[in-house]
């Protein structure tokens, strides 16, 4: 298209003129701003340049960063990633040259979108978020996206949906809200990882994370403040029964002192606990993540002893009955992955006793699929969110809408591999999600995602509503 065919198309000599009339009427003293910023306005913007790169995420492995333009400027998205999902999640598009990051270099999907993805969505409205992942997806016929790779979609469809919120000159959240046909723009309860173990981290306690939720906060602002108090009285804890060195950090950052059975871990969180005087305000939420120790049909909680005396191996039975024990010595409401990916009959048993919200992570990879058959089968009533276990942000309202409308909880999750990018937070708000898992309240890839939701809170002002508790059904 030719210079005066896109000035006759967009009628911008018209504009232009309106723009110099409106600066002569309003009086500006800088009317060459005036005009500017009016010109921004009237013109209709679309995607002028998608750039990607490769970055280094919180475990200090490639990821995907992107730079999207439009009239209205740049927008940046960077992708989480995490161990590989399996059979069930989309793929993350590595290189896999040992010589160079052991592999996991991110080059072929930074090149499938500066020369495939970038094609296929300039001059597209930044708005209609649905039709630009729609390009992408019909871009990469794969069922997993493993030819341009999730990851690269991934960020390219939260900048554009960035770029979709600055044309409508709106917060992203509200953004995010309006595609979802959504109107409640509350905030989520946050589940604070305090302790890691399973294979996140190098202790020999078999489940992945302890976390706190403050339910009893009337702010998010508030959550905050008892999320990060209950954290330092642990690192105190800790140091006082195990010396310093126990308040060595997992991968993502939870404390990881050298415990190995349920009960000690729990015992230091409520002695934590205590110490803040939010016993009633803070509950606690558990992710077991058994796939990691399943083996066969047992499961075995000294898989990472170094001296196993093959006489810790659990039935699903018997797991059933740690956890109804667990949850009535100790204020937890939410167990993730109890069972293992496969154990749909065990995951179905426990559900079935309503003793706690009950996460499906593993079991359903934020797979739709897998989805639609957990609620057809009653398998556990909460979706553990992992957009890029999707592609798009279109797939990830979807499956929260498919969540929402089974009367599930949903809860917006971290990676392991976590970039300082706040999406998650907005995704959270926007999307209504009630709970949101962003990780240890001291490091800054999962700072980002909380400092976000204080700024949103503080932005919404008098008509932020901390969901509190009723951080299931948001």
């Amino acid at each position: 298209m030719s210079v005066q065919d896109y000035l006759d198309k967009h009628l911008l000599s018209r504009k232009i003129e309106d723009a110099v009339n409106a600066a002569v009427r309003a009086k500006t003293i800088d009317p060459v701003l005036f005009i500017s910023n009016h010109m921004r306005k009237a013109v209709p913007s679309a995607i002028a340049k998608v750039r990607a790169r490769q970055i280094l995420d919180s475990r200090g492995i490639p990821t995907v960063e992107v730079d999207l333009y439009t009239n209205k400027g740049m927008f940046r998205a960077s992708a989480p990633s995490g161990a590989p999902s399996g059979m069930y999640g989309a793929i993350e598009l590595r290189d896999g040259d040992k010589a160079t990051y052991l592999g996991n270099g991110v080059s072929k999907a930074v090149r499938n979108i500066n020369e495939k993805i970038a094609e296929a969505i300039v001059g597209m409205d930044p708005i209609l978020q649905n039709q630009i992942d729609q390009a992408m997806i019909d871009l990469d016929k794969t069922e997993k996206k493993g030819e341009l790779g999730a990851n690269a979609i991934l960020a390219v469809s939260i900048a554009a949906c960035r770029a979709g919120a600055a044309e409508k000159e709106v917060p992203l959240y509200k953004h995010i809200a309006d595609l979802s046909g959504g109107g409640n723009h509350v905030l989520p309860v946050p589940a604070f990882t305090l302790i890691s173990g399973g294979k996140h981290a190098g202790n020999n306690l078999a489940i992945r994370e302890i976390m706190v939720l403050p339910v009893g906060a009337q702010r998010f602002e508030e959550a905050m403040q008892m999320g990060l108090e209950t954290y330092h009285h642990l690192k105190a804890v800790i140091t006082e029964k195990y010396g310093a060195h126990g308040c060595n950090a997992g991968e993502d950052g939870g404390l990881a002192p050298d415990i190995t059975s349920f009960r000690e871990g729990l015992d230091l969180v409520m002695e934590a606990i205590g110490r803040t005087g939010y016993i009633n305000k803070l509950k606690i939420a558990i992710d077991v993540a058994a796939t990691d120790f399943c083996i066969g049909s047992k499961y075995d909680l000294d898989f990472k002893s170094p001296k196993k005396s093959g006489q810790n191996f659990k039935s699903g039975e018997e797991m059933i009955e740690i956890y109804k024990v667990l949850c009535k010595d100790y204020p937890i409401v939410s167990i993730e992955d109890p069972f293992d990916k496969e154990d749909w009959e065990q995951v179905k048993n426990f559900s079935g006793l309503g003793i706690c919200q009950v996460v499906g992570d593993d079991l359903l990879m934020s797979n739709p699929k897998r989805i639609e058959r957990a609620i057809q089968e009653h398998a556990c009533n909460a979706l553990l969110l992992k957009v890029n276990q999707l592609r798009t942000v279109t797939e990830a309202i979807e499956v929260v809408k498919m969540a929402k409308d089974a009367k599930w909880g949903v809860v917006m999750s971290q990676r392991s591999g976590e970039t300082n990018d706040s999406f998650l937070a907005d995704l959270s708000v926007g999307l209504a999600t009630g709970q949101i898992k962003a990780g240890v309240p001291c490091r800054g890839e999962r700072l980002a995602k909380y400092n976000q939701l204080i700024r949103i809170e503080e932005e919404i002002g008098d008509q932020a509503s901390y969901v509190g508790e009723d951080w299931r059904h948001a």
